[in-house]
This record gives C-alpha cells, structure tokens and sequence, in this order.
C-alpha cells in the first residue's frame, strides 16, 4: 500500500507533491489567521460605529469590508489548487498500488475477492486518503498556527464559571474538552470498525455468488442468494443499531460545545471587560483549535472505513506474498 513513497519511479510525486500540499496548506491556515484579526478589527469597527455616531465614516467601514474580500480571494484560490493537486497525488499513490498489482496478477488472480481489490479497494482507499489525510495535515497546522494565538488571547481570560482562577483558561477547556469527546466517541464506536470489515466481506460473498451466475447457471441459484442477501441484511441491521447511539453522542457532543467558549467566557463579558472584537476574535480561535483538536471525533466514520480498506489490502497482499513464495519455489 505504500510503495508510492518507497519506489524511486513515484519520488518526484510521493516527496515533492508532499511538499507542494504541506506549503500550500501551511499558506491557507495563515491566511485564516489573517481573518481571524481582521474580525477582531472589524468587531472592534462595529462597536464603535454603533455605539459612537459618526465615529466611523463609511469609506472606513467599507475599505474593512474591501479588505476581507480580498484575502478571502486568495483563500479560494489557495484552496482550489490546493484540492486540484492532491486529487492528483492521491490518484496517483493509487496506480503506484495499481501496478504492483498488475505486475503480479496472474498470482494475484487466484485469490478471492481480486478484482474487488484491485478496483473497488484502490479507489477507495485513495479517495479515503485524499480528505483525511488532508484534513488531518490541515487540522494540525491550524493547531500549530492558532494555539499560540489562543493562549495570547487568553491572557484576559483567567476566571472561569464554578472553577474559578485558571490561567489561560480557554487553551485548557479547548484541549479538555476535547480531549474528552474524542475518548468518549472512540469508546462509544469501537465496534465499528469491525462492523465495517464484516459488512464488506458479506457482501463481497454475494457479490461474487451474482458475478458467477451471469456465466454459470448452476451458480446463483434462489435460495443460496436468498442466504447470501441474509447475511447481508443481518449485519447492515446491526451497523444501523450501532451508529444509532454513536451518532446520538456524537451530536448531542457537538452541539453542546457551541455554548462552550461562550460559558467559559461569561465571567469576563458580564463585567464588560473585553470587547465584541475581542469576543468574536476568540472565539474564533477557540473554534479553530477545538475543532482541529477534534479531528478523531469529525472523522470516525470515515476513520473506519479506511481502517476497513487498509484491512483487507493487507490481507490481499500477505496472501499474494504468499503465492508468490510458493510460484519462486516451483
């Protein structure tokens, strides 16, 4: 699964498009952090504008507006390209697997479920690896990026509701907080990736019991397909019943963390100690390290699925390393 880093033939994509993704989504997150102050200034703006008449002439206030639009211009292109390339660089991390594959088929053909493999397994694991994986660089540079900026922030901020003094308060309840939801969804759906792996295998089964029917006519008969689907319903029954209370804790965590930042923060703005900029600029940030810190917890099932994928291509290849032993043997 991963020659696409160790074959000289695929370096100039595997390290330097590596690259190119890293620069690309270091620029985006500074780019956010850009916005980020600009909504502190803009708030601050605000504020004053409504508070103070006249204070604020429109130009000013609009020239703030003309300046947002035009980061958030290079934001989209930045993100474009972005998306463009590591569509490519998955893709091709799949024909770095589709062809050792293709290399070894007439050992690869023998085993069960080959095809599926080599096809289903490789595009799935690509297209699996493309949004994770940027995702997951993009929410630890966001977390390199925006801590720092929490924990400034959170210098004003040292009271919190029932607790009382803590400095940098925000920082800890961002990382507390989840930290704790990420423990919580990962003990709740442990026993989905098992699930997931199941679901395939029975459904590869029924799949591979139709695909010999349209050739033989003693295969996909009635009852044994009628069997097959059963195996299929029973455990898709079963996963149903499982995401039901995952999903029901998953949302009823994410919902209950929009108040978060504002609870922690409601000691500080009933003495009208901080500004609305202020306000809007942490809790901003406090956004982007909670939900950069909740990684695990956004991206469980689709965590899963590719836990599942890299199951079976691993099986897939343990069982073509053994055929071809037994074929150098012979």
């Amino acid at each position: 699964m991963f020659k696409f880093f160790t074959q000289k033939k695929w370096f100039l994509w595997s390290i330097g498009g590596t690259l190119v993704i890293l620069l690309a989504t270091w620029y985006q997150v500074q780019l956010d952090v850009r916005i980020n102050e600009w909504f502190g200034e803009f708030y601050d703006t605000l504020q004053k504008a409504l508070t103070e008449p006249n204070s604020v002439t429109e130009k000013e206030f609009i020239a703030y507006l003309f300046t947002f639009a035009k980061i958030a211009a290079v934001y989209i292109l930045v993100v474009i390209f972005s998306d463009y390339f590591t569509s490519h660089w998955t893709f091709r991390w799949r024909t770095a697997m589709a062809d050792y594959y293709h290399d070894y088929w007439n050992d690869a053909s023998s085993i069960e479920g080959a095809s599926q493999r080599v096809q289903e397994d490789t595009l799935k694991f690509a297209r699996i690896m493309e949004g994770l994986g940027a995702e997951l660089l993009r929410s630890l540079m966001t977390l390199i990026a925006f801590t720092p900026i929490l924990w400034g922030l959170s210098k004003s901020i040292t009271v919190l509701p029932w607790i009382g003094e803590v400095d940098h308060a925000l920082v800890w309840v961002a990382i507390l907080s989840a930290l704790g939801g990420t423990l919580l969804l990962a003990s709740v759906g442990i026993k989905l990736p098992g699930i997931e792996y199941d679901i395939q295998k029975e459904e590869a089964a029924y799949r591979k019991e139709l695909v010999l029917g349209e050739d033989f006519k003693e295969s996909a008969k009635p009852e044994k397909i009628t069997d097959l689907y059963g195996g299929v319903r029973k455990i898709h029954y079963r996963m149903y019943f499982h995401y039901l209370y995952f999903n029901a804790v998953k949302w009823s965590y994410l919902q209950g963390m929009v108040i978060v930042p504002y609870l922690a923060l409601a000691p500080t703005i009933v003495t009208g100690a901080i500004t609305l900029g202020f306000v809007q600029q942490i809790i901003r940030a406090f956004g982007r390290v909670e939900t950069s810190l909740q990684y695990l917890v956004r991206s469980w099932p689709i965590i899963v699925e590719l836990i599942s994928v890299w199951k079976r291509l691993r099986e897939f290849e343990a069982k073509l390393e053994i055929n071809r032993s037994i074929e150098t043997v012979k």
